[in-house]
């Protein structure tokens, strides 16, 4: 009989973001932008970062307007 596999206990990850209130995020705020990114400067998926849905689509606006001026990979 092969051994069994753990189960792992989901815990539900809360939206930082929903937690402080942020309403906007702002494009110029790269501190905030980086650490919803990669090394490589790829976008977390909401799986990872526990963000909702409305806040990871204006993440994911904000990050694409940043790189274009330049502020972050």
């Amino acid at each position: 009989m092969p051994p069994r596999r753990k189960k792992r206990v989901n815990t539900p990850k809360i939206c930082r973001l929903c937690e402080n209130k942020v309403n906007y995020i702002d494009f110029k705020n790269a501190d905030l932008l980086k650490k919803f990114q990669t090394e490589n400067g790829k976008i977390l998926p909401r799986r990872i970062t526990g963000t909702c849905l409305r806040h990871q689509k204006m993440l994911s606006g904000a990050v694409k307007r940043a790189r274009i001026i330049s502020l972050v990979l």
